[in-house]
């Protein structure tokens, strides 16, 4: 009548499996692995190899390391499916490259790192990895500060198939990425940003006829933060297919090259220039730029409203535009209004630090009707008035960002029925306004996302971080029909009596925030000077 008691009694093969596991788990041995070790069925064998391989796609570093260890065909298959590596490029790395490389066979995507502390690969090391990865597609050296252009020309000799190269805090020079390139006939993307090397003389030894003829196929090209920035000019000026040019914090004078680029390559398609010496007659070289559809101007303070007027009347398909002003006044009405009459195809347009008035504002809110994506940030001339006329007359606008304007509630009330197409409203720094704002849009704009801080306007001293100011992030649900038809009908300018209802509802909004317009914006002025750096483009994530 009595039962047995039970107890859980482990299995062998289970043990035995566990001790293997564990004593694997940090090593890539072939001598540790072995299937025999295992019994019981393997489930993984009916799996063909392509299938384990797409598996091993979506998992993560750290499980990809552990699954490869569990049996020598794991571990082949996932030797095999490595298409990108990230490797410590200490000195170290070339009594492995062997082995390495040999399980890695098929690397596409290679990253070599080295932190200051450690001594780097050097030439012969690069030279080593360029022999056992000659389908390399992608690199990106960082602090190889060994590394000299002999290595790099030999990784250019060996990797004729590199599509892209990123090279960044190495002592070579231009000289070192010319080597590199002159032999990658394919090559399509260069990034370049801080290197060491300064070599005199480079502009001329480099000249334009050796820069054509290992730049054919570059169809991008970033520099950024070099001193001997004007090395590459050639470069740039040689590279007839080329589509986007970056140049960020480079030392220099860049008129005429910009001058020459739209001579000689009409087809750029994104020019990024910041903190770089430009003027007005560089803007008239990009403005030969026809095909031209994203501009940045951050921190130019010698381009001006004639400048940006070139562009705006000759660059027709022009669809994103970011300007930082800088506090300089030289960018004003008179280029955003040539902007809204020549770019009716506009699409972004990001001011930071400018003095736009409603005259220009108004223009670009009218003329600019395909605007989707629309950024004012530390604009001190932006108020009520002209917010409550980009709602007003933005009809095809999805996401607006205010940013460290003197606007109240007032003008952001505006959106209960203005921009019918809006899903997401982003303000940030904006003293009078309140969350109150919140709760009276959530009642009638269920469907706009709101992200909204309560940080004062003392928070601008704050790093320019995200996760500085502490957010309130509101997405309400999809508005229902009958919500939908009350906004139509409140848009529709169909008699004069809804014109009234429209201003008496105005009225009533401007006596129910009002007492909030009183507030002042005005911190003072070495605040704001000292806080233009802090401002964020980011404004559409």
């Amino acid at each position: 009548m009595g039962q047995s008691p039970s107890s859980a009694v482990s299995s062998p093969d289970r043990n035995r499996r566990e001790i293997f596991l564990n004593t694997n788990r940090f090593g890539y041995g072939d001598a540790d692995i072995s299937d025999d070790s295992i019994t019981g069925r393997d489930y993984t064998s009916d799996i063909p190899d392509e299938c384990l391989a797409g598996i091993f796609q979506f998992l993560g570093s750290t499980d990809r390391k552990s699954c490869s260890v569990v049996c020598r065909r794991w571990l082949r298959v996932d030797g095999e499916s490595r298409h990108r590596l990230s490797l410590n490029a200490q000195a170290e790395v070339l009594d492995f490259v062997p082995s390495l490389f040999a399980r890695f066979d098929s690397v596409t995507k290679l990253a070599l790192r080295c932190d200051r502390r450690s001594t780097s690969i050097n030439d012969d090391a690069l030279i080593l990895i360029s022999l056992r990865c000659k389908s390399l597609v992608r690199l990106k050296l960082r602090g190889c500060r060994e590394v000299t252009e002999i290595g790099m020309a030999g990784l250019g000799k060996n990797c004729k198939n590199l599509k892209k190269l990123s090279c960044g805090s190495c002592t070579f020079g231009a000289k070192g990425v010319y080597a590199a390139i002159d032999h990658c006939t394919v090559l399509e993307e260069l990034s370049v940003k801080r290197l060491r090397g300064v070599e005199d003389g480079v502009t001329e030894l480099m000249g334009p006829a050796v820069a054509s003829s290992s730049s054919s196929s570059l169809k991008s090209i970033c520099l950024k933060e070099l001193v001997n920035g004007q090395s590459f000019a050639p470069l740039i000026i040689g590279s007839k297919k080329l589509r986007t040019l970056k140049l960020i914090r480079c030392l220099g004078d860049w008129d005429m090259t910009l001058e020459m680029v739209g001579k000689l390559n009409s087809g750029l398609v994104e020019i990024h220039l910041e903190k770089v010496q430009v003027s007005d007659m560089g803007l008239a070289g990009i403005s030969k730029c026809l095909s031209l559809e994203t501009l940045h101007l951050v921190k130019t303070p010698e381009c001006s409203d004639l400048g940006v007027s070139d562009v705006a009347e000759r660059c027709k398909m022009l669809k994103k535009l970011h300007i930082d002003g800088w506090r300089t006044n030289r960018i004003g009405d008179d280029g955003l209004v040539s902007i809204a009459k020549q770019c009716p195809n506009l699409q972004e347009l990001v001011l930071i630090a400018m003095y736009p008035t409603s005259l220009s504002l108004a223009a670009i809110a009218s003329s600019c009707q395909s605007l989707e994506r629309f950024a004012l940030c530390g604009i001190t001339t932006v108020g009520d008035a002209e917010i409550e006329c980009i709602a007003a007359k933005c009809v095809a606008l999805k996401k607006l960002c205010i940013k460290g304007c003197p606007v109240s509630n007032v003008g952001i009330a505006a959106f209960a029925s203005g921009c019918p197409n809006l899903v997401k409203l982003k303000v940030r720094k904006c003293r009078n306004v309140t969350g109150e704002v919140v709760e009276w849009l959530r009642e009638r704009r269920s469907s706009l996302a709101f992200n909204f801080d309560r940080s004062e306007v003392e928070a601008l001293d704050s790093s320019g971080s995200e996760g500085g100011a502490q957010e309130s992030t509101i997405a309400f649900p999809l508005i229902d029909t009958t919500q939908v038809t009350l906004v139509d009908d409140i848009d529709a300018p169909s008699s004069s009596n809804n014109n009234n209802n429209n201003n008496n509802r105005f009225s009533m909004l401007r006596t129910k925030f009002g007492f909030l317009a009183g507030r002042s914006f005005v911190p003072c002025a070495l605040r704001r000077w000292a806080n233009i750096d802090n401002i964020s483009t980011g404004n559409f994530s």
